[in-house]
């Protein structure tokens, strides 16, 4: 249906932090913004990761043209693997985000068959009826990108994570000139970033965690253990930079610090003077006070590096007492019950811990910008429309009313997850949904997703535990062999057992010799009297299993 109306669809991101993925349709033409991914809630038990739901590109397959990176964090490149498992399109991306992603679809054996294209700032290129231009962003990644997009009703701005840095590490800052450039021309849409629209004024540079974090290295005289987000490229630059001011060797610890580090080395972006890295083996050959270990872990991940160290479990990073850890990194919210167990074991190490001490100078900047850079950027492009994304429904509220607040936005308009917001010229409005919402994914050796039924049992196993009632029924004679046996896990049941166990011959004494044939029938039953006991004895709701045996 020939509808002549640009269409914007989110499919993740837009009442939620994480999993960012946006489609952008002109007539027969899809083309996808970022493919993230977000980490499962406690209550999610047993999920890895979770995804977008994507069946509306899966419906579209022959109409998505390709999908493009604005940058190479995992709520914007994890859920990438399982996309292309669906839907065989190039991907676009900056070199940096590129050889991220490299890593990510080898490991899924998807690298051979997925055809991915270099972008770069100020080259644009074009896919179906959009031309498409790169915009040079800064945050707390490198080769970060906007994505100026012309379409046949006008320019679309999409904003990717950015803060506006105008003296970053790599002398790539916040290109202004361009996005003032297009508000010139006129914008009819701007989609920007509302990570962090609850925070006023400006976001720091990356270069203003230095002095404190100078200080640090100065005071510190024995090992000195830093740990920050392994992409955090900016923070591994100004801690390798340290360490060798200070006369330290650095030994690189945990796989994901280690890939960073290389790919970093390998396209510019670090650096290092011979003999500064060693490998974690020589570290015996040099006193602790002459030592910096660089690993992952701040968000007390499990088996991470700087988890493992915290409890005497790592091969090479032993804290002893007077270490200092630095952990150079925000608390991701929900992750606060991880982080703190690792701090507490490394406060039973008798190390020094430094976190999360903005009292004292920054030793962590966001990535993202505050107020201020929303405002301005919204001043300099001056669109016709403005769409907040990224964040909870109260974030994208609060951020539409900022842009209103700027007089220089016409309209604010907030979308979630799964709305279509239909624009021309002159007019924008919300018109349809689309199937939308999160996937949930076990990944071992398979990608298997998790249905809500496997959750929900999974919560009532953790929850109210599980009775196992095994019978065994001669097939001729009908009757019960053996004393049934009761296994009862996961609550106080154990005083029950001899009830259970009555109950069960007496359910079983009650049924016909026809009834007993039906094993079925004979396992509701026992469920059914199993269930009634122990709800009125208990209050428990454990999960009951009857098994049969024939004999």
């Amino acid at each position: 249906m020939q509808t002549k109306k640009l269409k914007i669809i989110p499919l993740g991101g837009l009442g939620e932090f994480g999993m960012n993925c946006m489609a952008i349709r002109w007539e027969d033409d899809i083309i996808v913004i970022d493919a993230g991914l977000m980490f499962p809630e406690s209550e999610l038990l047993g999920v890895d990761i979770v995804v977008p739901d994507i069946s509306y590109l899966v419906e579209n397959k022959e109409h998505v043209r390709g999908i493009i990176l604005t940058h190479g964090h995992q709520d914007h490149i994890g859920g990438l693997s399982w996309i292309l498992n669906e839907i065989k399109v190039p991907v676009y991306g900056t070199e940096f985000t590129l050889a991220y992603v490299e890593g990510n679809l080898e490991e899924n054996q998807l690298l051979d068959e997925t055809e991915l294209i270099e972008i770069a700032p100020k080259e644009k290129f074009t896919i179906g009826p959009f031309t498409i231009e790169p915009i040079r962003v800064t945050h707390s990644l490198v080769d970060c990108v906007a994505l100026a997009i012309e379409t046949p009703v006008g320019v679309i701005i999409h904003t990717g994570d950015f803060k506006i840095d105008l003296s970053p590490l790599d002398d790539k800052p916040f290109d202004l000139h361009t996005f003032a450039e297009y508000g010139k021309r006129g914008v009819l849409a701007l989609l920007q970033d509302s990570t962090n629209v609850e925070r006023p004024g400006y976001t720091p540079s990356e270069a203003a965690v230095r002095p404190r974090l100078d200080e640090i290295f100065a005071r510190t005289k024995k090992k000195l253990f830093f740990s920050c987000f392994s992409s955090s490229i900016y923070r591994i630059r100004i801690a390798m930079e340290l360490a060798r001011k200070h006369g330290r060797k650095v030994a690189v610890m945990g796989r994901s610090m280690m890939e960073s580090t290389e790919i970093a080395q390998d396209l510019g972006y670090l650096d290092l003077p011979p003999g500064l890295v060693i490998n974690p083996g020589q570290m015996r050959d040099y006193p602790p006070e002459q030592l910096m270990l660089l690993l992952s872990g701040t968000q007390g991940e499990p088996m991470s590096a700087l988890s493992r160290a915290a409890v005497d479990n790592h091969k090479h990073a032993h804290i002893d007492a007077g270490d200092t850890v630095v952990l150079s990194s925000r608390i991701i919210p929900g992750n606060e019950k991880g982080i703190f167990r690792v701090i507490d074991h490394l406060f039973r190490r008798d190390a020094n811990v430094i976190y999360d001490d903005g009292q004292h100078g920054l030793i962590h900047v966001s990535g993202h910008g505050s107020q201020e850079e929303m405002r301005l950027l919204i001043n300099l492009v001056r669109p016709k429309f403005f769409i907040p994304v990224h964040g909870d429904y109260r974030y994208l509220r609060r951020h539409a009313q900022i842009a209103m607040e700027t007089g220089a936005v016409e309209h604010a308009i907030v979308i979630e997850d799964g709305d279509v917001l239909e624009l021309d010229k002159n007019d924008a409005r919300k018109k349809d949904k689309v199937t939308a919402g999160r996937v949930l994914i076990d990944s071992g050796s398979t990608i298997d997703v998790v249905e809500d039924l496997v959750i929900r049992d999974r919560r009532v196993l953790s929850e109210d535990g599980i009775v196992l009632a095994v019978v065994a029924i001669n097939k001729r004679t009908g009757r019960m062999e053996l004393a049934p046996e009761l296994v009862m896990r996961g609550f106080g049941g154990a005083d029950i057992t001899d009830q259970a166990s009555a109950v069960v011959v007496k359910t079983l004494d009650s049924l016909t010799h026809e009834e007993k044939a039906d094993y079925g029938l004979v396992k509701e039953k026992v469920r059914v009297e199993l269930k009634r006991l122990i709800q009125k004895t208990t209050g428990r709701r454990p999960m009951i299993l009857p098994v049969v045996l024939e004999i």
